[in-house]
């Protein structure tokens, strides 16, 4: 009976989440009349992909699909692999005032990005980078570089340092080491920052619309915002472009879930 129960609870849960989600689908699936309409059942009544011919062919969503695949993919691998080095030396080395700096970067990730947005925006515009994809990954690198430095070094400082001077008795050297030995027991630790990373710089609406002025640089959050008129706001390409986009996301977490749960197999350490 518990276990039933506990099965019916995950059910109701999974459900209730998902249910925005079903019915974004819906929707995108529908005609544009029964989108504006009266809401007439949980199904589509005559399922179009116009909505989807629509963002492509008149909107041009894939140029904004491709902005944020460069911007975020080019954050993740800054994020990941700055934060590693900074984690890695956190993590091993001795140094005084560790907990302070730990916090001191965490302390970063809170600041408000509203506040941020003014002094970027005048120096991107001094440096000429407005419009440009470094506008984007400048701002979205100091963001997650401080989550991704606090993730990497709680993670690192578990691993035991008996796998390292075991390999460097060995004779490997200390970059050998690092990259043979230390860095397959990390990949869990690597791929969950990479999510955080990847997440937070596809999602984000507010750099993009104070820094990206002209239709080709737009990423998807912002070419979203921009299907309307004058007059009329598109919900049902606004529908389709809500699932065209969260579809590499969901692609992406189901992934590294996936080699996160294999990386921990392959990196557990017998006592």
């Amino acid at each position: 009976m518990r276990r039933a129960g506990l099965w019916i609870l995950t059910a109701a849960i999974v459900l209730y989440s998902l249910f925005p989600f079903f019915w974004i689908l819906k929707s995108s699936l529908e005609p544009t009349s029964s989108v504006i309409g009266a809401v007439k059942g949980l199904w589509p009544g005559h399922p179009t992909l116009t909505h989807y011919q629509a963002i492509f062919v008149q909107g041009g969503f894939g140029q904004p699909l491709l902005n944020s695949t460069i911007v975020a993919g080019s954050t993740t691998v800054l994020a990941v692999v700055l934060g590693a080095l900074a984690a890695y030396a956190l993590a091993r080395l001795p140094m005084r005032g560790k907990a302070i700096v730990l916090g001191s970067v965490l302390l970063v990730s809170f600041f408000p990005q509203i506040a941020m947005v003014g002094p970027l925006f005048l120096v991107f515009r001094h440096l000429q980078w407005l419009d440009t994809y470094q506008a984007l990954v400048v701002p979205y690198l100091i963001l997650s570089l401080p989550i991704t430095t606090w993730i990497l070094t709680a993670f690192f400082a578990q691993i035991p340092r008996e796998l390292e001077e075991a390999a460097m008795v060995d004779g490997a050297g200390l970059w050998r080491t690092l990259w043979s030995v230390f860095a397959p027991v990390a990949i869990p630790g690597l791929f969950t920052a990479a999510i955080l990373d990847f997440l937070l710089s596809w999602n984000d609406l507010l750099f993009a619309l104070s820094f990206m002025n002209s239709p080709n640089m737009y990423t998807v959050p912002l070419a979203l915002v921009n299907f309307r008129n004058a007059y009329y706001v598109h919900y049902g390409q606004v529908y389709a472009g809500v699932i065209v986009a969260s579809l590499p996301i969901a692609l992406v977490v189901l992934f590294l879930q996936r080699r996160i749960a294999s990386g921990l197999t392959a990196g557990s350490v017998k006592g």
